[in-house]
């Protein structure tokens, strides 16, 4: 965890220095009252594979991703609060296997913003996010026992804190010495088994149930995060995300890393690809290894969770 620690600051830090002197420009423009500015964008990525008398093999199969983003932003002289909402969700269907769910995101964003003076690079800034999904995960090939359920993780968290951006829209660091964070099981089943960290269910020696398991987690830490969006070349931008968390209570010191990086290449007003890489680490959430018998399984530590995707496909903004 310490090395993937190290990592991840020491790209955040050379991506940060490595960001065009346009980022560090606060533009002087006359003020004209305070503005709302909403938009919105549906995306559809869809990537296929079929073979016909291929010698070497092959399995045919089609994947597709749909997207749904709205942004609410306010800004005035002093203050901004922008807002966002996404939807994701993705399947996979290959020849003689069952539908596969491939993404799952419901997300809502809220970031309000106080800069003391007009010239300021420091605003003083309170923070909302809460996520979830919204149909069953499972571990493949078993759809009998959901391994994931709508609030069944969901995570909230809230904090304010100090935040750091000449230009906050393209760049920004920002410092929450208290956040609260919450992680929801409303499932009685996932609560029972102590699923992403709630205090599992207790049971008698012969097995009869003495206590339910916990349907929430609170969690109270520091919470650092650190976001840019640049542009690598024409129709060529990358936007990162990173997120730092650590419990004052439960074993201050192990970090929650969320890090993901998107790089966005535009082919016209329609036309897009994607290539998206997001990485995570979350002590709370454990692995689990299959056991000598089968459909059984036992938990492990926590692990690494990577996940990449590459798609061709169409956005409209609206």
């Amino acid at each position: 965890m310490k090395k993937l620690l190290l990592l991840v600051v020491v790209f955040t830090i050379q991506f940060s220095n490595a960001q065009p002197d346009s980022l560090y420009i606060k533009e002087n423009k006359v003020y004209d009252g305070p503005q709302w500015k909403e938009g919105q964008e549906a995306s559809v990525d869809i990537s296929q594979v079929s073979f016909t008398n291929w010698n070497s093999g092959g399995t045919n199969s089609i994947s597709a991703l749909l997207g749904y983003q709205y942004n609410a932003n306010y800004k005035d002289k002093f203050f901004f609060w922008n807002n966002r909402a996404r939807i994701g969700y993705g399947l996979n269907k290959q020849e003689s296997r069952e539908l596969r769910k491939t993404d799952d995101i419901f997300e809502i964003t809220s970031n309000l913003g106080y800069q003391p003076t007009d010239d300021s690079k420091w605003f003083y800034s309170a923070r909302f996010n809460f996520r979830t999904q919204l149909a069953n995960g499972y571990k493949y090939p078993d759809k009998d026992n959901p391994i994931s359920r709508l609030m069944a993780p969901g995570y909230l968290f809230f904090g304010g804190g100090v935040e750091y951006g000449k230009n906050i829209e393209k760049f920004s660091f920002y410092l929450s010495p208290l956040t609260l964070k919450a992680t929801f099981v409303l499932d009685q089943d996932l609560a029972n088994a102590g699923s992403f960290g709630v205090d599992p269910a207790v049971f008698d020696s012969n097995g009869n149930l003495i206590r339910e398991g916990a349907n929430l987690r609170r969690e109270v830490g520091i919470l650092i995060s650190n976001s840019y969006v640049m542009e690598l070349g024409e129709n060529i931008n990358v936007t990162n995300l990173l997120s730092l968390y650590s419990d004052y209570i439960n074993n201050f010191g192990n970090i929650d890393v969320d890090w993901r990086i998107n790089f966005d290449f535009k082919v016209n007003n329609f036309v897009r690809a994607t290539l998206e890489s997001h990485l995570k680490y979350d002590d709370d959430v454990k692995s689990l290894e299959p056991t000598a018998v089968e459909g059984e399984f036992d938990e492990a530590g926590a692990k690494i969770q990577w996940k990449q995707f590459l798609g061709i496909g169409f956005a409209v903004d609206f």
